[in-house]
């Protein structure tokens, strides 16, 4: 028979696993080291939604690699023509003339459903998959990713760096499997072998920590083309561990650019009628605002949206007052991140990011987080040098200190228990890699199967979490309920993947799952989630506290029934009729909201059901012991 659900241990067991090891090559005595030859290739990668650059260590020091112009930039834009394909700067310049063929922030649909695609974009399905309609045909966002980091390996083999042995690409904290598995599958087209994949805010703390040697708490404040990432680190003896994270993948510069373009178009009265126009008044938007760094006011020429159309000006505090609140969701994100990570205050702040360069963002992240933030290193560029040192450091070249990086996990992983109830195993922002593993039970007699249901969330019950797979554990041997001893076993990898194990103590049976979802969470969805959490703390408990109850009741129920069916006639009539009006009493409380009066119920039945227990086991020990006696008798005889 099998359950759809596990029941819990009294004594859970769990254990952790975590940390990345250095492994020291051991020579025999005596004998002679060999040369190791030259050092190997390691490259960091900043795939960004709007630029991207590619880096690596050369004596020590962090080079980020140029092209034949000299730009370290490299612009996220593909242009597919029918006979040809641009990357970069050269794509940025067909997108007047080819709007439909020309791909900009692919990143951001990478490993998405058409469900979380903004509307607008344009995009369709081929074969299942998300992709773009160009003159050349169809091609999907990782295959546009994957051109983006050709050029990018293109860039590397001209600069004549050898064979690369592999590389470190930095994606969002909050990318999820699909995206991340996107993302590897983009390398993979391009020939490149990935090492790891690094959340871009602990690649600047990487980049940082090597340079400034500062131990403290660290805000990590990530505003690029097209997303935002917080993250609250801990700098310790070499070791950065990620206290928590968090953000918003549909806010960047892009943003802040299309709220000044929006601004232009109503000050002039533009009626702009084709996406070339379109296109060309946000780059005249965001040359505007890249201007506004450096000047109080800038003037906007707009003669070619419209005849007659006279220039614009626009001043800084304008600006600052139409993009107002769009800072102020980063910085909502960022006292959410300070509250998760469990601190006060912060020892530094770092700024990465092109848009970071607006005052604007400088000033309020200073004036939130009570620090002046650090700019010693190229925002542009810090994502790319601390992707750089870990890949130097992951093919085997020794660098001026290792790094221990520990990222967390976003929320609570757990199983489904008897009630619909989540028994979490791993918390959030538990550092990563983590195994973890918990003892529980069967909730019936005679069960032979069991589901276990993984879910994802900090909500008490399976309903107002997310589930992420199930699987059957078959063949544990017929017992009693609550006999069976069964390990849930959970891992999590550096990369965020989970797999999780069932087996049965008795016969070493066992199964698994890889959970690997196509599509997962935003950080927009993990922050309404955990919201959600807190919000409904007080209710979710209460929620919990009446199933808990209801199941305790249900079993003792069950358990009073099957005693009164198999020994009954121990009890008088009397003593029958008043265990059955307990019992219904119970039962009519089980189905009511009242905790406290089911409690007392249970506890009330319970005593009324200890008579039929203590004769129950008074026959169980009378008819043992006869049997001993007529053991005894047999013996005595046969001598």
């Amino acid at each position: 028979m099998g359950a759809p659900a596990l029941s819990r241990k009294t004594s859970p067991r769990a254990c952790q696993e975590g940390g990345n090891l250095v492994l020291l090559q051991i020579s025999e005595p005596g004998a002679i080291a060999e040369d190791s030859g030259p050092a190997k290739v390691g490259l960091g990668i900043d795939l960004g939604t709007t630029n991207s650059l590619i880096a690596r260590v050369v004596d020590g020091n962090v080079v980020v690699m140029a092209d034949a112009a000299g730009n370290t930039t490299l612009p996220s834009v593909v242009y597919y023509g029918e006979s040809e394909v641009l990357v970069g700067s050269a794509a940025e310049a067909m997108a007047l003339s080819h709007p439909d063929d020309t791909i900009a922030s692919a990143k951001r649909l990478l490993g998405r459903d058409r469900c979380d695609v903004v509307s607008g974009t344009r995009w369709k399905l081929a074969n299942d998959n998300l992709a773009f309609e160009t003159r050349r045909g169809d091609v999907t966002p990782v295959e546009v990713s994957a051109d983006i980091l050709r050029s990018l390996k293109q860039r590397a083999e001209v600069a004549s760096v050898g064979n690369i042995d592999g590389v470190v690409i930095t994606v969002p904290a909050y990318f999820d499997d699909g995206q991340r598995s996107g993302t590897r599958q983009a390398a993979e087209l391009a020939g490149l072998k990935v090492l790891r994949l690094l959340n871009e805010p602990t690649a600047a703390a990487v980049a940082y920590g090597l340079d400034s040697g500062d131990e403290g708490v660290v805000a990590v404040y990530d505003l690029g083309g097209g997303t935002f990432d917080i993250s609250i680190l801990r700098l310790e003896r070499g070791v950065f561990e990620v206290l928590a994270t968090g953000g918003d993948s549909q806010l960047g510069g892009d943003d802040f650019d299309q709220r000044l373009a929006d601004w232009l178009i109503e000050r002039a009265g533009l009626d702009l009628q084709t996406a070339t126009q379109q296109r060309a008044l946000l780059r005249a938007a965001r040359v505007a605002k890249e201007a506004l760094t450096a000047s109080a006011e800038v003037s906007v020429p707009l003669q070619e949206f419209a005849d007659g159309a006279d220039a614009v000006t626009v001043d800084r505090h304008t600006f600052n007052a139409l993009c107002a609140d769009l800072v102020e969701r980063s910085l909502a994100a960022c006292r959410q991140c300070l509250g998760d990570a469990d601190v006060s205050q912060v020892d530094n702040v770092i700024l990465v990011g092109g848009s970071t360069r607006m005052p604007v963002i400088a000033a309020s992240v200073g004036s939130l987080f009570g620090r002046e933030p650090m700019v010693g290193i190229d925002p542009d560029q810090v994502v790319a040098m601390g992707a750089a040192r870990q890949a130097n450091l992951l093919v085997g070249n020794r660098d001026d200190g290792d790094l221990l990086l520990l990222d967390v996990i976003p929320l609570s992983l757990g199983v489904e228990t008897y009630g619909g109830l989540v028994e979490r195993i791993v918390p959030r922002n538990t550092t990563i890699p983590v195994a973890r593993a918990q003892e529980f039970t069967t909730a019936a007699d005679g069960q032979t199967g069991l589901v276990v249901h993984v879910v994802q969330g900090d909500r008490e019950r399976v309903a107002d979490c997310r589930s992420l797979a199930t699987f059957t554990l078959r063949g544990i041997p017929p017992m009693v309920a609550g006999a069976a001893r069964i390990e849930v076993r959970f891992q999590v990898d550096a990369d965020g993947l989970l797999a999780v194990s069932a087996k049965e103590a008795t016969t070493g049976i066992a199964a698994e799952v890889v959970v690997k979802p196509s599509f997962g969470l935003d950080e927009e969805q993990i922050a309404a989630m955990l919201r959600a959490s807190y919000e409904n703390a007080a209710d979710d408990m209460q929620a919990r506290q009446l199933t808990e109850a209801r199941v305790e009741a249900e079993q003792l129920l069950a358990g009073i029934e099957a005693a009164l069916s198999s020994d009954g006639d121990l009890l008088g009539d009397g003593e029958r009729q008043d265990l059955l009006e307990s019992c219904e009493t119970l039962a009519a409380l089980r189905e009511q909201e009242d905790i406290a009066a089911l409690r007392d119920q249970i506890e009330a039945t319970g005593r009324a059901s200890e008579t039929l227990a203590a004769r129950r086991m008074d026959r169980s020990i009378r008819v043992a012991l006869d049997g001993v006696a007529v053991a005894a008798l047999a013996g005595e005889a046969e001598s």
